[in-house]
């Protein structure tokens, strides 16, 4: 991996909210680095470090829910709240660069899954392994879900919290238009494209389908776009051999996965080319172009109709009457019949944490099972927890809950390793390289190459024939 910067720049433009005996009070970021930088950190004070997606409040609320409770049970303690407004890819920056320095670390920190073992590996995380052996809900927590926070030495870096799986959504209207069945159930990627030939050839103008892709989308591209493709090949190979401890390469599945997404630019079936580089195109999807019937086909995840509710910025009531389900196929029907890949996210206690146990103390009200499932139904995300998921409220939280659900049955993981987001960053590249008229075989290639570079050429293997 690249050398990481070992003095973290302040962002700018953020702030915290205290919490002293349940009393919320806002200070800016830059008093945090201030006073850190004038003397020792304050042992009595915890602070929690997550991602905010502009203005909204849900991870706020959970946290500030539980903040306050805990606050009133332990009056000499303070908990600090340190959103970071950023994109996906600014905010695992932004946080490492937080947790670099003794000086600015928070106690604890929201770490999506994918990029957990690398901070691991860059020495950000501290092992927790002693302090989960006395967490009470451990057992509850999906066996995937725990493998994807164990690193390699086979200490544990963090509590799991959410998860998600990943489908297909369909806009009826769409479908109508173009003379398509209002309950539809692809059975391989052609029938995906006939359903997007249909959309394109019927009088809507309708986007005909959108999946994530390129550098701009950063895991989005990988995860919900790329992996969802290529673990349904049939390879039996995804991206990592676990058995034999090497990456991937040149597997004719993946070049099929970027040939997938070579025709749907070569027969205009998608977006444009500057419509998929924006970096905001998920918000304008979810507002306008699937509400508006201008999308027929999205390959998303489970957490999307959040954007719906009535206390989102655009409140769709009708989705579930109008938005259908279908599962993902695999590239010819084979095998399983579909796929589906799940990730999530959870919390982490930083190397420079001030006090671990009081940490961890926090960390185990932000997750208790009342907590969480008012969280999941606020967030909309799939739980990963066994107690959490039979809860009826959390079962009747939305139409979709138990759908998406279901799902986890049989999904695939990343290979949530140290290097694998800079294995991310090649595929999207891939992807990038393609869209923009390179050949499958060639940006194929080209991945292959870079991946050998990063974890270097004992840690790969070609794919079987």
């Amino acid at each position: 991996m690249p050398p990481r910067p070992s003095v973290p720049r302040q962002p700018a433009r953020r702030s915290i909210l205290r919490f002293t005996a349940g009393v919320a009070v806002a200070v800016p970021l830059s008093a945090l680095a201030g006073c850190a930088a004038g003397g020792s950190r304050d042992p009595h004070t915890i602070r929690i470090a997550y991602q905010q997606f502009g203005s909204g409040t849900i991870k706020r609320e959970w946290i500030t829910a539980a903040a306050q409770e805990f606050s009133e049970e332990n009056p000499e303690l303070t908990v600090q709240l340190v959103p970071i407004v950023a994109s996906e890819n600014d905010y695992f920056t932004k946080n490492e660069l937080l947790m670099s320095s003794p000086r600015t670390s928070p106690d604890l920190v929201y770490e999506d899954s994918f990029i957990l073992l690398s901070d691991m590996g860059a020495g950000y995380l501290q092992p927790m392994t002693d302090l989960i052996d006395r967490f009470e809900h451990w057992d509850d927590i999906a066996d995937a879900s725990k493998d994807a926070v164990t690193g390699e030495d086979g200490e544990v870096y963090g509590v799991p919290i959410t998860t998600d799986t990943r489908a297909l959504w369909y806009q009826r209207e769409v479908f109508a238009e173009a003379g398509l069945p209002e309950d539809w159930q692809p059975g391989s990627w052609e029938e995906i494209l006939d359903a997007a030939r249909a959309i394109r050839d019927s009088d809507s103008e309708a986007i005909p389908l959108f999946l994530f892709a390129g550098t701009p989308q950063g895991e989005k591209a990988s995860m919900q776009g790329f992996e969802m493709l290529l673990y349904g090949t049939g390879d039996g190979t995804g991206l990592y051999d676990r058995e034999a401890e090497r990456w991937i390469l040149g597997a004719q599945g993946f070049i099929d996965a970027l040939g997938f997404l070579r025709t749907l630019f070569e027969e205009d079936l998608t977006a444009t080319l500057g419509q998929h580089l924006d970096p905001n195109i998920a918000e304008s999807i979810y507002t306008t172009m699937l509400p508006e019937a201008k999308l027929g086909i999205l390959l998303d995840g489970s957490w999307i109709s959040q954007n719906w509710t009535d206390s989102a910025a655009r409140p769709w009531p009708e989705w579930p009457d109008v938005v259908g389900l279908a599962d993902m196929p695999t590239q010819d029907g084979s095998g399983s019949g579909t796929v589906t890949l799940a990730g999530g996210w959870g919390l982490s206690i930083p190397t420079h944490a001030t006090d671990r146990e009081t940490a961890f103390r926090f960390l185990e009200k932000l997750v208790s099972t009342p907590t969480l499932v008012q969280y999941a139904i606020a967030d909309n995300h799939i739980t990963v927890r066994a107690d959490v998921a039979e809860d009826e409220e959390y079962l009747g939280y939305s139409p979709a809950v138990e759908y998406f659900t279901d799902l986890l049955e049989t999904a695939y993981y990343r290979p949530a390793l140290p290097a694998y987001p800079e294995v991310s960053s090649a595929i999207q590249e891939a992807m990038e390289a393609v869209m923009t008229g390179t050949s499958p075989e060639a940006a194929a290639a080209a991945y292959d190459a870079t991946v050998t570079e990063i974890v270097g050429p004992e840690h790969v293997q070609e794919a079987s024939a």
